[in-house]
């Protein structure tokens, strides 16, 4: 049967696969390039076809809490266009309902993961080559709660940004009210035992320096130090320290004491945080590409 040369160059050009490759899965199916896919998925030649050089900054991130765990995942693609592509979606629901049910402490061991008997690897690999963008699961998070812990998450509305969290005690309506502020205002450290201890001696010594505390009686001079601690901290980052952004009345440490909660563990994921993202000259690609 003869080849459509263009098939040829389609295919190769979603799959980064050779010549011999392609045009072996687009004479076996009758010039049908989606057929041709899926042929190349099921004869594992198309693993390798992950467009490993392309950057994939873009995507979505999740967070969802299931009883007494949470997961929180980065699902990234090229464009933000393809995130909003219903083959996109289904993936990342498959994955998150997969997170659940699995367990894993290396990127490795998540990529392994199977869902309906394929691993998480092979489905972005199959995915990639469908929708001709580079798709891949960057990472992936769990916290599972203890006795006397509780879970929350939230993950905001444009799907960018998302956060877990877990904490001491019972009330998983306020815990996620403070993953809802982390979501917003990206603290830079948990608390100040994140902090290095030499920094946290400099501030003290700083502090202890300080001319408004001369001559004053002790007790004063632990609330005006206290003051200029939760001052320093908050500019720091530190997210006990800031103000609430439900009630700046108090601040997050506050918050939570008075919800009868203790901070565990957190953390935020945004789409594409700390990948290098390539400058791209459209008028140079669309150019590059009519001349082929």
């Amino acid at each position: 049967m003869s080849v459509d040369l263009k098939k040829i160059k389609e295919l190769r050009e979603r799959t980064n696969l050779g010549f011999l490759d392609v045009k072996n899965a687009l004479e076996a199916n009758d010039n049908d390039v989606e057929k041709s896919i899926d042929w190349l998925q099921e004869k594992g030649i198309l693993k390798a076809a992950k467009k490993a050089g392309r950057i994939a900054a873009e995507g979505i991130v999740r967070a969802v809490v299931k009883e007494n765990t949470a997961v929180i995942f980065e699902l990234n693609s090229e464009t933000d266009f393809v995130s909003k592509n219903e083959l996109f979606i289904d993936l990342a629901n498959k994955i998150s309902e997969a997170l659940f049910n699995n367990d894993f402490a290396s990127q490795e061991e998540l990529l392994a993961i199977k869902i309906d008997g394929v691993s998480i690897e092979d489905h972005t690999s199959l995915l990639t080559a469908k929708i001709g963008e580079k798709i891949s699961l960057r990472r992936a998070l769990k916290f599972s709660a203890g006795e006397n812990q509780v879970v929350a998450a939230y993950t905001h509305a444009n799907n960018r940004v998302a956060t877990i969290i877990l904490g001491e005690g019972s009330n998983q309506e306020a815990l996620r009210n403070v993953s809802m502020h982390i979501t917003a205002l990206n603290p830079s450290h948990l608390s100040e035992k994140c902090l290095c201890q030499i920094e946290l001696k400099e501030i003290h010594d700083r502090l202890d320096a300080n001319p408004a505390l001369a001559n004053k009686p002790e007790k004063i001079q632990e609330s005006i130090k206290a003051g200029l601690l939760k001052k320093e901290l908050n500019e720091k980052g530190v997210l006990l320290y800031q103000p609430f952004v439900m009630d700046d009345s108090k601040t997050v440490g506050q918050y939570l004491s008075d919800s009868k909660l203790v901070l565990v563990d957190a953390k935020r994921f945004e789409v594409g945080e700390g990948i290098e993202k390539k400058t791209v000259d459209f008028a140079a690609e669309v150019a590059e590409q009519m001349a082929k």
